[in-house]
């Protein structure tokens, strides 16, 4: 099958082969030159001589709003880019300038049917924040309640839609002739952005898991989510509680000793915990930038358009690795990382459980203050993918998750462990994820797959039945060849029964040296020279039968 490259969008795809160039994909990249020239002045790296993650952040902020939003999706993949890269991308901002008052009104009209004077009481022409997909203005509905507008900005849905159209046609391209494109296997990886993309240009969505989150995380009374008010909501513009407060990267010194930093940070690591371990729904992009410091001494959690879900299965295996790290057990966190993962043929298990071992070994004994579970995570995913497992999404969504949540943690508290939390938290952890599983949903599901088994167990034992008296029960057994057992035997036998021959040729040659006779060889009697040079060229030949046959012992073959 050919991948056919469209002219309309020669320009994104010199913009990607110039980062595969770049950024040590050269290799990949000389496929992509589909005007003939790369960018001037930018040839492609020596290998080892990678630029600076945070160059690839920048070039990405100036490529524009898809490309910095796959960016902060690449910034979950570890088994694709270093680490370093993946905490460069992770920090992404995609601050621009505001589009015009105008536009916001219009757009404003159209999805609320009303205008702005009657639907809101005050509408700041001045945007408090301006993104890639929207910006946000500050408004008070007509009943006086104090909320924040979030506006799409205007044609970014079509825009992404085209640019992602042609990421779709180069991963194409990539998977069909490229090594690294059928292991990555960057075509599902781009319909997953898109999946994700598209997922986020729909505020009704992020208003749904504005609701999940406040109802989830209801229990945390230091935490709070703002809800979405539903009749000022549609697929562009968002409505919610305005949050007076202020990011906690802008808390002052004195702010700082004036806040109980240990005990939010705890929380919100518990309540992530929760999420993850627990819910199968969490707030997947918690930096700083996300986390705000409310008036009345609350965490508030923004910008819930990016979210992660996991099933439960997952779920117990993701608690049990992180388990194993925090308790510094290298070969059951090696273990269970295998097990979240699909294992490719070039898979290395005995490098991969080298190297996580050394990581949580290293990760044990760090100090304080440079424990970074998140990093660690991470770091376990990108063994994963070297040593030739296909990592789940999951894993490394979490990963990402966790450095954030680590930064967080850092900036209330720096005395902050997140490796003791988790430690602290495990047993309750795991009494709920109990309490989950006896839950009268799964206890209900459990009983209709009983009953299903009973409904079917006669008829089942009957066919069984039917193909024993019919002796047409056949087993395939992939055992020992009996064959090949028994010309084994043989062949042990016979050479047992040659060795005590050339014994007993040898014995008898030297009580014969002691009898005398007329016959001799070399001055030593004959007969004795005979049985002696019989044993010696019976001898050589079993050596030579053992070096020659046994070398390279015969493939089994499969019985039935």
């Amino acid at each position: 099958m050919t991948v056919s490259l469209k002219p309309s969008h020669l320009k994104r795809y010199k913009d990607i082969a110039v980062l595969l160039v770049k950024y040590g994909r050269g290799d990949l990249a000389t496929r992509l030159d589909v005007e003939g020239e790369l960018s001037p002045g930018i040839a492609a790296s020596p290998a080892g001589d990678k630029p600076r993650a945070e160059e690839l952040a920048r070039d990405l902020e100036r490529l524009g709003p898809t490309f910095v939003k796959v960016g902060q999706l690449l910034s979950t993949r570890a088994d694709v880019l270093p680490i370093a890269y993946l905490e460069a991308l992770a920090r992404l901002q995609d601050d621009v300038l505001p589009f015009p008052f105008a536009e916001v009104e219009r757009i404003v009209n159209e999805e609320l049917g009303v205008r702005i004077s009657k639907a809101f009481a005050e509408f700041e022409a001045t945007p408090l924040a301006a993104a890639s997909l929207g910006q946000v203005h500050r408004a008070i509905l007509r009943d006086g309640r104090a909320v924040a507008v979030k506006v799409q900005r205007p044609g970014i849905r079509e825009q992404i839609v085209e640019d992602l159209a042609a990421f779709t046609e180069i991963a194409q391209l990539l998977d069909r002739h490229a090594e690294s494109g059928r292991l990555y296997q960057f075509e599902k990886m781009v319909d997953e952005f898109r999946k994700t993309l598209l997922r986020e240009l729909d505020y009704r969505q992020e208003a749904q898991n504005l609701l999940t989150l406040r109802e989830n995380l209801k229990e945390f009374r230091r935490l709070a989510v703002p809800a979405p008010v539903e009749d000022y909501t549609t697929s562009r513009v968002l409505t919610m509680d305005f949050v007076f407060g202020r990011k906690i990267t802008s808390l002052s010194p004195l702010e700082r000793l004036e806040t109980d930093g240990a005990a939010l940070a705890e929380e919100l690591h518990q309540a992530y915990l929760k999420q993850i371990l627990i819910d199968g729904f969490f707030h997947a992009d918690p930096h700083p930038g996300n986390v705000f410091l409310a008036e009345d001494g609350r965490l508030t959690l923004l910008d819930l358009g990016m979210v992660g879900r996991i099933s439960p299965s997952m779920q117990e295996n993701l608690l049990k690795l992180l388990l194993a790290i925090s308790a510094g057990h290298g070969d059951e966190a090696a273990e269970r990382a295998s097990e979240i993962g699909e294992k490719l043929d070039t898979f290395d298990e005995q490098e991969f459980r080298r190297q996580v071992s050394e990581l949580v070994g290293v990760y044990q004994h760090a100090k304080v203050e440079e424990i970074r579970i998140g990093r660690v995570v991470l770091e376990v995913a990108r063994a994963a993918g070297d040593a030739g497992i296909r990592v789940p999404s999951e894993l490394t969504t979490l990963g990402k998750t966790l450095l954030h949540l680590d930064e967080v943690g850092r900036t209330l508290d720096p005395t902050f462990d997140p490796n003791a939390s988790v430690r602290r938290n495990a047993a309750q952890l795991m009494q709920r994820r109990m309490a989950k599983s006896a839950s009268p949903a799964n206890l209900y599901a459990g009983l209709l797959e009983a009953k299903d088994f009973v409904e079917k167990l006669p008829g089942r034992v009957n066919k069984v039945l039917d193909i024993v008296a019919n002796n047409q029960l056949r087993v395939d057994v992939d055992a020992v060849d009996e064959r090949m057992l028994i010309d084994g035997l043989h062949k042990i036998a016979n050479r047992i029964a040659l060795g005590l021959i050339l014994a007993a040729l040898i014995v008898g040659a030297a009580m014969l040296m002691e009898i005398p006779t007329s016959f001799r060889i070399l001055g030593y009697p004959g007969l004795a020279i005979l049985f002696f040079l019989a044993a010696a060229f019976g001898g050589v030949a079993l050596v030579l039968s053992i070096l020659v046959s046994d070398r390279r012992p015969p493939e089994r073959k499969r019985k039935r």
